[in-house]
């Protein structure tokens, strides 16, 4: 059965955002062209402009997707009660998108590190009400004494930083782990670590 103008639609910007995704984190936005992109994407250029009308526009997709993905994956935070599950399911998802969206977290880094000049107006309008909403869930486990006092943006903080480092020094780790990435094992090992040093932190256990 041919395929239908939406399915290819949808399979056309799927490739582009995966190929923009690599190029910009490899290339940064500059360094990155509508050309190469649509060469990756396996496309004419003329189709990727099709979908997106400027860099920017490509650029701007690409970080909003994956701001809504890690957006998923804090949905743990509406779902669960317990601060242990909250937390390490939290953790276990971001580590997750650190292993395997890894060139994501690298251009929403070198975005973030330069002021935020592209995507900083789209950035204040979906991140600030978001992580409030967060804090203040934290906020509510400290009142109820389910976890130690702590300040809650902070350990959002401190999560981001842990868990992303995984993705933003990823060749870091694979050189001192003998230029090899990390085997499923050691990812494992990675992220019950992570979990626990965070969980005992704020004096619960993993």
């Amino acid at each position: 059965m041919p395929r239908t103008q939406e399915e290819i639609r949808q399979t056309n910007v799927k490739n582009i955002l995966q190929a923009a995704e690599r190029l910009f984190a490899e290339k940064g936005y500059a360094g990155a062209s509508m050309g190469e992109i649509a060469a990756l994407a396996g496309l004419p250029k003329s189709n990727v402009h099709y979908y997106f009308s400027t860099k920017k526009a490509l650029y701007q997709e690409v970080l909003l997707a994956l701001l809504e993905l890690w957006k998923q994956d804090a949905l743990c935070f509406e779902l669960y009660d317990d601060p242990r599950v909250v937390l390490s399911t939290y953790i276990r998802a971001k580590m997750n998108h650190s292993r395997y969206r890894a060139h994501g977290s690298k251009i929403w880094a070198m975005e973030v590190m330069q002021g935020a000049p592209i995507i900083g107006k789209r950035l204040r309008e979906n991140l600030f009400d978001w992580a409030k909403l967060k804090e203040a869930r934290i906020s509510e486990w400290v009142k109820t004494k389910q976890i130690a006092p702590v300040e809650p943006s902070h350990l959002l903080y401190m999560i981001w930083a842990s868990t992303q480092h995984y993705a933003d020094f990823d060749y870091q780790i694979g050189l001192l782990n003998g230029d090899q990435p990390l085997d499923d094992l050691q990812f494992e090992k990675a992220v019950q670590t992570v979990t626990s040093v965070i969980l005992r932190g704020i004096g619960l256990t993993s």
